[in-house]
């Protein structure tokens, strides 16, 4: 169970930093440009960088754990663990698959 963990751990660590790279480091309107890039309309630019710097950070917390050795950690810290990356997956899978559906003006027009 410790191993299928840090497995999904470390999975979650390299989605946290490709998204928050990405989001650190391009410039806000060639963000807008890209599909599913509407988001950033709404956002300032230093929103956009602050979220990414936030989604970077999320990646250190998934892996230093790990790294630090804190597997011994005392009952309780794996428990947390789990419970933070569920709050952070109930909150990050809504709404990637909200951006990953057609705007509903599209839907009509295909009719």
């Amino acid at each position: 169970m410790n191993l299928a963990l840090w497995i999904v751990a470390g999975l979650l660590a390299v989605v946290a930093l490709a998204g928050g790279a990405i989001k650190a480091f391009t410039p806000k309107e060639k963000l807008a440009a890209t599909p599913g890039g509407a988001w950033t309309r709404s956002v300032s630019a230093g929103g956009v960088k602050t979220l990414g710097v936030l989604e970077i950070l999320a990646a250190a917390g998934f892996t230093l754990p790990y790294l630090l050795e804190c597997e011994r950690a005392p009952v309780g810290v794996e428990d947390r663990g789990v419970r933070t990356r569920q709050g952070w997956l109930s909150r990050w899978l809504p709404s990637m698959a909200r951006e990953a559906r057609p705007p509903a003006s599209s839907l009509l027009l295909d009719r």
